[in-house]
């Protein structure tokens, strides 16, 4: 093959490839159809349990009465890192305002807990690897995505978020669910 065609073929291959990372980037970033469009069954937050890192049952269950923001990540995910510090600072401003953050890690226990101490978690966190991606499927996750973030009220879906969540986009969901209390 020609030196040209071949320096052609390979520029046609990077933009097909960039055009294609961008769509799915642009795709994760979008929001999902608004929960008022959606069937009950898909609204409502399922009832689940797995264990926590101290090795006991967490039932999601237990906190129906709070907002909830469940976020499935792992220590190996760059999104996951990056977020992570905003999941943290803002459980500390929401706490006294019926807000839970709950960590959900597709890791080993090691791996959680040193993510934990590198990030200064203090919000629950739960340890679930294959059990933990079927949850998020069922939770709308399609692609399997890392991060993915849920934020229910009562057990009712308000946001689901494939991708990293920004501040800007949490911050006043949050506000407002806690405002309607």
């Amino acid at each position: 093959m020609k030196p040209r065609r071949l320096a052609l073929l390979a520029l046609a291959g990077l933009l097909l490839g960039g055009t294609l990372a961008g769509i799915y980037e642009w795709r994760q970033r979008q929001p999902e159809t608004p929960p008022a469009t959606l069937p009950d069954a898909y609204r409502q937050l399922p009832d689940f349990s797995l264990p926590n890192i101290e090795g006991g049952l967490w039932r999601v269950g237990q906190w129906r009465d709070k907002i909830l923001v469940i976020n499935f990540w792992a220590s190996w995910c760059p999104p996951c890192r990056k977020e992570m510090p905003l999941f943290v600072q803002l459980q500390e401003q929401f706490a006294d305002k019926e807000v839970l953050f709950v960590g959900i890690a597709i890791d080993n226990e090691q791996a959680a807990r040193d993510f934990m101490d590198t990030y200064g978690i203090e919000f629950p966190v739960l340890l679930g690897e294959d059990q933990a991606m079927a949850l998020s499927r069922q939770l709308g996750n399609r692609f399997q995505a890392l991060p993915y973030t849920v934020v229910a009220d009562r057990g009712e879906i308000q946001l689901r978020q494939a991708g990293e969540v920004l501040e800007s986009e949490l911050r006043p969901l949050l506000e407002k669910l806690t405002q309607e209390r």
